[in-house]
């Protein structure tokens, strides 16, 4: 199967004393050792990274440049980088307006945008209810791990 990673599961697999640490890294272990091949977008990259530098006072994990640059490199050489399409776009926009979304949730419809769009069998993620109005599969990752 073709799996996208949502930014939660990137972010969890990283974050130390995180309850959800464990079943972020084993659910990305247990698909690659499956045979799957596993995906993000540049949108994660740059949530990732928004996340990993963000102070801890404001919710991220107050990381250095020099850390989170070494942490994404390693997310490039695990998974395949989706670029940037006009096909995600148009997929995007169809769904925001089908749906109505606003808001924060639109970085959510962008992820569904490119699961359509380059025919993934679908996302990854801890939040599977912010996926169920886009009719794509969600894979639970601590039922995966």
């Amino acid at each position: 199967m073709r799996i996208l990673a949502d930014t939660n599961i990137l972010v969890r697999s990283v974050e130390r004393g995180h309850p959800s640490l464990r079943a972020a890294r084993d659910s990305l272990r247990r698909l690659y050792e499956q045979g799957n091949e596993l995906f993000i977008t540049i949108q994660n990259i740059s949530e990732f990274w928004n996340v990993c530098t963000r102070p801890t006072a404001l919710n991220g994990l107050g990381n250095s440049i020099e850390a989170t640059d070494r942490l994404t490199s390693r997310l490039e050489r695990f998974f395949t980088v989706l670029p940037e399409s006009m096909d995600v776009f148009a997929y995007w926009r169809k769904l925001v307006v089908t749906h109505g979304v606003k808001g924060a949730k639109v970085h959510d419809a962008r992820l569904a945008a490119a699961v359509l769009a380059y025919g993934l069998d679908g996302i990854l993620s801890f939040n599977g209810d912010d996926f169920s109005r886009f009719s794509i599969t969600v894979f639970d990752p601590v039922a995966v791990s």
